[in-house]
């Protein structure tokens, strides 16, 4: 045979579940993207088309479901942990699943007190609106023995409108761009942490309160960074939650700058002392790092585009 199988995988892609919970009038929402990654013994599948060793992909689609139902949602993470534990245990072929996962939050929505000309206006606990600041993500992989769980977050754009300041840089022949002593830093960040919880006798982390805990130092790094490079703070956000959070060894971070230039307002006889600004979508400069804990090895990819 001239060529060999190398790596592969199969499993149904980007299954919507909702999951309402309710507590009497009180509603919660989990509203997830969940999608499934399997491999193991599947030569035969591939050189032959012998189904015996394969889980139909409509199978992993209907457990989603089901495993709501049987278990609920308490965290992405949670979810994620179940079913890849189900995939490996109960299938023999089946040697390793990943489960990536992306969380849509929803908010209740605020309705008017007891004193509303509307009747029972106080008592409605199950109006929610979508959340638009991130988008939560997790991809848990598990072998039969260890775990490696990734979560982080994408599209939570933040800014900071001073504090920020970007000179003594490289210039060359080709270079235009004018020392800034004053600037907005605007990003869309892009993120994603490693846990160093590995193995069932470990105590595992509490996922929700984790995430919530991660995104507060993370924000409060970047405001509290009084800013001379993106890089500069891109350090601060990763080192910040590492230091804050022991139950994570690995930060990495993609954030482009959302750059922000002043307008020429002198043909019109203004003055513009940093107050009106042209927002440029692109080009943007896109700044990448990984933050370790000391003593650890990066397992991020450099790549996070399908992470």
């Amino acid at each position: 045979m001239p060529t060999i199988l190398g790596q592969n995988q199969y499993g149904k892609a980007e299954n919507r579940v909702v999951k309402i919970t309710r507590d009497g009038a009180t509603h919660h929402i989990k509203d997830l993207n969940v999608s499934v990654a399997l491999s193991g013994d599947m030569d035969d599948v591939h050189y032959s088309g012998s189904n015996a060793n394969c889980l139909p992909t409509d199978t992993t689609k209907n457990t989603v479901y089901a495993f709501a139902k049987e278990y609920g949602i308490e965290s992405a993470e949670q979810f994620g942990i179940h079913l890849a534990r189900h995939f490996v245990t109960s299938q023999q072929p089946i040697h390793r699943a990943r489960i990536r996962i992306e969380e849509y939050a929803w908010e209740r929505i605020e309705t008017s007190d007891a004193n509303s000309k509307f009747i029972g206006a106080d008592e409605v606990k199950h109006s929610f609106v979508r959340k638009g600041q991130e988008t939560r993500l997790t991809q848990i992989t598990f072998d039969g023995e260890n775990w490696e769980v990734i979560s982080g977050l994408k599209d939570l754009i933040v800014m900071n409108s001073t504090n920020s300041e970007f000179w003594g840089y490289v210039k060359d022949k080709y270079t235009t761009l004018q020392e800034a002593y004053d600037r907005i830093l605007a990003t869309q960040v892009s993120g994603r942490w490693r846990f160093n919880w590995t193995d069932d006798e470990q105590k595992m982390p509490h996922w929700e309160k984790s995430y919530e805990q991660v995104k507060k130092h993370m924000l409060q790094a970047f405001a509290e960074t009084y800013s001379l490079s993106l890089q500069q703070t891109l350090y601060q956000m990763g080192a910040r939650i590492i230091n804050n959070r022991s139950e994570i060894d690995e930060v990495r971070f993609s954030l482009p700058n959302k750059h922000h230039f002043l307008v020429d307002l002198e043909p019109f006889g203004l003055k513009n002392d940093n107050e009106v600004y042209f927002a440029a979508d692109r080009p943007y400069g896109l700044i990448e790092a990984t933050i370790l804990r000391d003593g650890c090895e990066a397992r991020i990819p450099v790549d996070m585009t399908n992470l």
